[in-house]
């Protein structure tokens, strides 16, 4: 006998907000054991206006435009992640990530389809050669969640969707063979993990018998927006054909869920490395509060944040897009104020095939042979001396006792060497412990 799944009281990620899970098990009347089952959940993805509307109340000009929108660019959103939805919030993270709005049309000739040049840098159908060591392979354009900000947006256009076969993956694999300076595959695309588990499988043994091959990653949303996905199967061939490493992409902090939490255990405990890589998107987490709350969620899970991406220039997306400062100002807000481990690199992945380059907050104010001026985390100013490479004869040169001890004593050298300058910018976000110490004792 089956019973059909009843929510909880405490939503997922113990938020008190009530969210769209109940509704959603009102409408779909999963049993325990369905909602468990990550196949369930992308049978029943909501992918047209009226199944969305039976849980997301809309009006008559949403559905409207809803449905403009989806012609060109579609919606499809697996149960459980809807069911993070805050009811009557329209600002919600989950909500702005995932249901298409009508400013995508307005910015539909905004930026470019394929704005990284993917299609330039394939020297063979499905597989991205770009940076010397490393390629992209591209197996599906599938994915459970079809982000609003997707990179490849462009796939969407006319619903065909696709898997690669395995006549068409020979010919990557055959060109990954023949390319000894490749060490590093990424398996990608739409989300590499809509293949069943024997295909994967079967991928990855492939990849394994090239010898040069050193590392292999997924990229893949699944521990985000369908964690049952990660199943005993998926870890077992993860674990056989080690090292496997996994990039994944929380965008906020009410995604990382008991639920998400528990995907990522079952892949540590395979030995699968797991990294983050969020994408800055314009009223979803372009606050440092926001950045912040993701970092230390996602370190108290035991995933690294690897990447902070500046959305990049696709059609359909511009509304999504922030300046290049508010990544910039995100960075300077984290550094300092919590652990280097929870700040990810903001990059901007430049169009025309040029690659992620990073992009910091200014902490060196000048720089001469032979001294740097650097400003800290608080805005203060410091000198630091740039040591030059000994010559010989010079003053500091072994004296010839074969030690190389100075003829000046230590104590001589300390009271001649000059003590740094510090100098206040102005309002800081808060005085370090070690500052704050030496302030008192003065």
């Amino acid at each position: 006998m089956t019973t059909e799944l009843v929510a909880e009281a405490k939503e997922p990620g113990g938020r008190s907000e009530s969210t769209l899970k109940d509704h959603i098990l009102e409408v779909l009347k999963p049993t325990q054991a369905q909602w468990d089952d990550w196949k369930w959940h992308f049978r029943n993805r909501f992918n047209t206006v009226e199944k969305l509307s039976k849980v997301l109340p809309l009006s008559d000009m949403q559905k409207k435009q809803l449905q403009l929108v989806s012609v060109k660019y579609p919606f499809s959103i697996t149960p459980y992640y809807l069911s993070l939805v805050r009811e009557n919030d329209p600002n919600d993270p989950i909500l702005k990530q995932s249901v298409p709005v009508f400013e995508e049309l307005l910015h539909a000739d905004v930026g470019q389809d394929d704005p990284l040049e993917e299609r330039v840098d394939s020297p063979v159908p499905g597989l991205v050669h770009r940076y010397p060591d490393r390629a992209l392979l591209v197996i599906t354009d599938i994915c459970p969640l079809l982000c609003r900000h997707c990179t490849r947006k462009r796939e969407w256009d006319g619903g065909n969707w696709w898997v690669r076969q395995k006549p068409q993956l020979e010919l990557a694999f055959e060109y990954l063979r023949k390319t000894k300076a490749v060490r590093d595959v990424i398996i990608s695309g739409g989300d590499p993990l809509t293949v069943d588990n024997d295909g994967l499988e079967w991928i990855l043994q492939q990849l394994r018998d090239i010898p040069h091959l050193e590392m292999i990653r997924f990229g893949t949303r699944f521990p985000v927006v369908l964690p049952q996905r990660i199943d005993e199967g998926f870890t077992r061939i993860c674990d056989k054909y080690g090292p496997v490493w996994l990039n994944t992409h929380f965008n906020h902090p009410n995604e990382v869920t008991p639920e998400a939490g528990r995907a990522v255990r079952e892949l540590l405990r395979a030995g699968v490395p797991v990294n983050n890589q969020t994408v800055l998107l314009r009223g979803i987490n372009d606050s440092v509060e926001t950045q912040l709350k993701l970092s230390h969620a996602l370190l108290r899970n035991r995933v690294r944040p690897y990447y902070l991406y500046h959305a990049d220039d696709v059609r359909g997306t511009d509304h999504l897009r922030t300046p290049v400062e508010t990544g910039i100002k995100i960075m300077e807000g984290m550094r300092g104020h919590t652990s280097g481990l929870g700040v990810p690199v903001f990059v901007v992945d430049v169009p025309g095939g040029g690659g992620k380059i990073p992009v910091l907050p200014n902490y060196v104010l000048s720089w001469t042979e032979n001294e740097l001026v650097l400003r800290n985390y608080e805005g203060l100013v410091f000198r630091y001396r740039n040591p030059r490479p000994a010559l010989s004869g010079q003053n500091g040169a072994s004296n010839g006792n074969g030690n190389g001890a100075h003829t000046q004593s230590v104590e001589k050298l300390m009271d001649a060497e000059p003590k740094p300058e510090r100098i206040v910018l102005g309002a800081t976000r808060g005085l370090s412990p070690r500052l704050k110490r030496r302030t008192l004792k003065n």
